[in-house]
């Protein structure tokens, strides 16, 4: 404590007796480590003082300018550890250490001392500033000979302080302690026994200090002994210790002190060298001794930042190996020559936003080698910032936080640290410190509304997008990812997932189905948006959903209530005047708005002058008076028309019975049903009716036709035809007709054919027995032999891919009906193979048809034509028709048909002959027959 400062606290104290203060003092005594917040003593008790003084008077602790390690509780009126207390460091080797304060009060003013011992505890291990100690003995020594020991070192004091000494082996020396003012015991080492050179040259021992705590610790050391011949005198020093000053940063050669030694030696043994002995520590480079004189200078730069003191060990030894030896103790005298040091002990450079207030950022050790005012530093940081300084120690402070933190605020410090000392001038230096604020999940995503409304068309497309909810996150990176979650909640018994669905990502709201504003007018639901911190933060928002109108739901009337089971009627009497009501129909619209706005109309009335029908409330009034003319059963249509667009509308009939008693109205309405049921059943066997009448004069049309061509078949096949004729021409029946009509008409029954594929045809041409054929030709000139006719069969059958021939189709003058018909380019052929040989009832109908055709061809045919019927037109023809004549043959005969009647009788056997004779004569040609005449044949021809 310095002079100035317990000045002050005398000038305190007289200032304080002054106004009559009363005096009390107060001691305690406490170990030192003890733990912040421990409890020193109950000041209240012990200086009578009750706990409310102490809180009126406010109490509070003066300590000058020493450093509070004690303060007052007034709660509880006790003294507790403030900061954690070394002795050590407070009092060093000074017994008894305590510390002293006083106790201030007010109104009125008190004044108590109260005195603080601070006992030593064993917390301190004995240690010995070199690592060796080494010696050179003669072994002329004596015994008894001295040899000083270096002294091991304890911070400690007291009973924890430095006890006792060991050595070994003891062989050949003992330990002696020696007490020195001042400076505590002092340990030397005495030869027990004379050494012999050449028995042992080098000799080892342990050297080990120990203390007197519980439990004892101790240092140790060893000793190195190198025995020299004899030298029996060693020189002794004047003064066993040496005090000197000097002044930091000295010069050179500056005088520090001079030691001075004896030897009682004579000659070159007693010649002594003086010698710095320090083989550890700075002191050899900074201070030098004059071997022949003594005399200690400066040789290096005295830094007090370094050491504030040096022991300077000279040795004193003669040229026979015989030394002694002495200590200079130097004080350095300080001067303010150093800026403080600032050294980062500990440093984040991120820390959470979310950190805690008084979190340590970064660990700062200040060092200001200078010492009293020069080495006492103030630290301060830059304004504005919530961090602050807190100091730990000396010399020691600590960069916390001194308010909250915002990343989203702030997301980068810069600190300025600035430390000064108290030197004249004042030495300072600063840091910079980068911190950098991390984010932290601590903002929930942010709805851009409290809540939101949207509205959507019922009956609307499922997956349509209806809006879009939004939220934002203050934080970052992945903790400001906002995924969107539809709340799990139900609207009326039915999961809202069924209804609306939320993308994730975009916080778009879709339909899942279409709405039916009938069935829900409205719903709410919630929207979870979660971010992707750890733990996730989220917030939701409720959504209402409004289901707008459409008009999609006709009127409902509830009254009067239709139903096929009875006949509601309602009674109006013949003496009810104008304007009297009838009933009212009541009917109701799902729909809202407009869309639920009911207009009402008479459409149709049995007298529209009797009754007409509100607009706006469907009430049925009478126009006129009620006559006795008017009938009793009258039947109103009431239209119910909604207001929507487009609108929908509902019908509803009204019985209304005019009439004065109930037996009237019931004997008019009792058939009113079943003229009901009568008329619906009634459309329904008239459908019925209709339907079947329809099929039969479907099934009567084919019948009939079919009966036609029966008949009409008949009478061609018995048609100017005689009895048993033998010429049966056959004709396969899947022949098609190449012409561009597609068929003749059945009335002729007249078709030019051909085989449907001639390569796949069962066509046999019979060989007859002589080489003549039927010629076409009248003049019977143009005839093919049989190798010819070969010819051409093959011809026909080598090219089987060939499309039907163009010459075998009819031109437009060459085919039969009207003049002038239309004709088409093509017709299709029929395929297939050729069918069965006829049966012999197919033969007979053959016969029949074949002798009238072959009676009338005879009389036509001319050179390259063949004459089907006097009836056609003569410019019928066929440009190249394959001659199927060749093919007719007379079944039981060998004979061929020819076109010469004469070579055709005597081909045939009599009876044939005669009936081709016959059936060759002439016939005079008959006129065209005209369409008119086919579709009306008289009922003589069809008989």
């Amino acid at each position: 404590m310095s002079d100035r400062t317990m000045a002050r606290q005398v000038l305190l104290f007289i200032w304080f007796l002054s106004l009559s203060s009363a005096l009390g003092q107060v001691s305690y005594s406490i170990p030192e480590e003890m733990a912040k917040g421990s409890l020193v003593g109950n000041i209240a008790q012990d200086l009578g003082l009750d706990l409310k003084r102490l809180n009126s008077g406010k109490a509070r602790i003066y300590t000058g300018d020493s450093a509070e390690y004690i303060e007052l509780n007034k709660e509880r009126g006790v003294l507790l550890i403030k900061e954690r207390i070394d002795r050590e460091a407070l009092c060093r080797q000074t017994t008894p250490c305590a510390l002293h304060l006083q106790i201030i009060l007010e109104s009125p003013m008190e004044f108590f001392s109260v005195t603080i011992e601070i006992t030593d505890i064993n917390d301190n291990t004995p240690s010995f500033e070199k690592g060796m100690i080494v010696f050179k003995i003669s072994e002329s020594a004596v015994s008894g000979s001295k040899f000083m020991l270096e002294p091991a070192i304890d911070l400690d004091v007291g009973i924890n302080g430095l006890q006792s000494y060991t050595l070994k082996p003891t062989d050949n020396f003992n330990l002696m302690f020696k007490n020195q003012p001042g400076d505590g015991k002092n340990v030397e080492m005495i030869l027990k026994k004379p050494l012999d050179r050449e028995k042992q040259h080098d000799i080892k021992l342990v050297l080990t200090a120990i203390d007197g705590g519980d439990p004892q610790l101790s240092g140790s050391i060893e000793i190195q002994i190198t025995v020299l011949d004899v030298n029996d005198n060693a020189p002794v020093f004047l003064q066993s210790v040496y005090k000197a000053t000097v002044t930091e940063n000295a010069s050179k050669d500056t005088v520090v002190s001079q030691v001075s030694a004896t030897d009682a030696d004579e000659g070159v043994n007693g010649k002594i060298e003086y010698s710095i002995a320090n083989r550890q520590g700075d002191a050899r480079q900074l201070f030098g001794i004059n071997q022949d004189s003594g005399q200690v200078t400066v040789v290096g730069i005295i830094d007090f930042e370094k050491a504030r003191n040096y022991e300077i060990n000279v040795q004193a030894s003669d040229h026979g190996g015989l030394t002694d030896s002495c200590k200079i103790i130097v004080d350095v005298i300080d001067i303010n020559d150093n800026k403080p040091v600032i050294n980062i002990m500990s440093k984040t450079n991120v820390i959470a936003e979310n950190s805690a207030s008084e979190t340590v950022v970064t660990m700062i050790n200040v060092q200001d080698l200078d010492s009293g005012e020069n080495g006492k530093v103030q630290c301060s940081v830059n304004e504005n910032i919530p961090f602050t300084l807190r100091s730990t120690n000396a010399n020691f402070f600590s960069l916390v936080t001194d308010g909250d933190l915002d990343r989203e605020r702030e997301s980068e410090y810069n600190i300025s640290v600035t430390c000064a000392d108290e030197g004249v001038p004042s030495l300072s230096s600063s840091v910079t410190l980068s911190l950098k604020i991390s984010d932290v999940n601590d903002n929930a995503p942010v709805f851009d509304k409290s809540s939101y409304e949207a509205s959507v068309q019922e009956n609307n497309t499922p997956g349509l997008s209806i809006f879009t909810v939004r939220a934002r996150d203050a934080d970052f990176n992945q903790n400001a990812r906002v995924s969107y979650i539809l709340e799990d909640s139900s609207v009326n018994g039915v999961p809202v997932s069924s209804l609306v669905s939320v993308s994730a990502d975009s916080g778009v709201i879709h339909a899942v189905r279409s709405f039916d504003y009938e069935q829900i007018k409205d719903f709410k639901f919630r929207v979870k948006a979660q971010d992707g911190g750890s733990p996730p933060l989220s917030s939701n928002v409720s959504v209402k959903i409004m289901i707008q109108d459409q008009n999609d739901n006709a009127p409902q009337v509830l009254y009067p209530v239709q139903s096929g089971a009875s006949v509601v009627a309602e009674i109006v009497p013949r003496s009810a005047d104008v304007g009297y009501l009838v009933t009212k129909v009541v009917a109701v619209d799902v729909d809202s708005g407009q869309n639920a706005w009911l207009s009402y109309k008479l459409q149709k009335a049995t007298d529209r002058a009797l009754f007409e029908v509100g607009l706006q409330n469907g009430e049925i009034r009478t126009v006129r008076q009620v006559t006795d003319k008017d009938a009793v059963k009258q039947r109103l249509t009431v239209v119910v028309e909604d207001n929507g667009q487009p609108s929908r509308s509902a019908t509803v009939n009204v019985n209304v019975a005019v009439a004065d008693s109930f037996p009237e109205v019931l004997s008019e309405f009792t058939d009113f049903t079943h003229d009901k049921d009568y008329n619906e059943n009634l459309t329904f066997y008239l459908v019925l009716a209709l339907a079947v009448v329809s099929f039969l004069f479907i099934v009567s049309i084919i019948a009939i036709l079919s009966v036609k061509c029966y008949r009409w078949r008949r009478e061609r096949m018995f048609y100017k035809s005689g009895a048993n004729l033998p010429v049966i021409p056959y004709y396969p029946p899947l022949y098609a007709d190449v012409g561009g009509t597609g068929t003749l008409q059945h009335v002729y029954n007249y078709e030019v054919c051909r085989t449907t594929d001639s390569r796949k045809s069962d066509l046999k041409y019979g060989r007859p027995c002589s080489e003549s054929i039927i010629s076409l030709d009248s003049s019977g000139t143009q005839t093919l032999t049989y190798a010819q006719r070969g010819k051409v069969i093959n011809e026909e059958f080598e090219d089987q891919q060939k499309p039907p021939n163009a010459d075998w189709r009819f031109t437009q003058n060459q085919r039969p009906g009207p003049s002038g018909a239309a004709a088409t380019p093509e017709v299709a052929v029929g395929t297939g193979p050729w069918p069965n040989p006829p049966t012999e009832a197919e033969q007979l109908q053959a016969l029949m048809a074949a002798a009238n055709e072959v009676s009338e061809a005879t009389n036509t045919l001319g050179p390259g034509t063949m004459g089907l019927s006097t009836r056609y037109n003569p410019q019928f023809t066929l440009q190249h028709v394959p001659d199927y004549r060749q093919n007719v043959y007379i079944p039981g005969s060998t004979a061929t048909l020819t076109s010469s009647q004469q070579q055709a009788q005597q081909a045939l056997p009599p009876q044939q002959a005669a009936i081709a004779a016959a059936a060759a004569q002439p016939e005079p040609p008959k006129a065209a027959q005209t369409p008119a005449s086919k579709k009306k044949p008289t009922k003589k021809e069809k008989k």
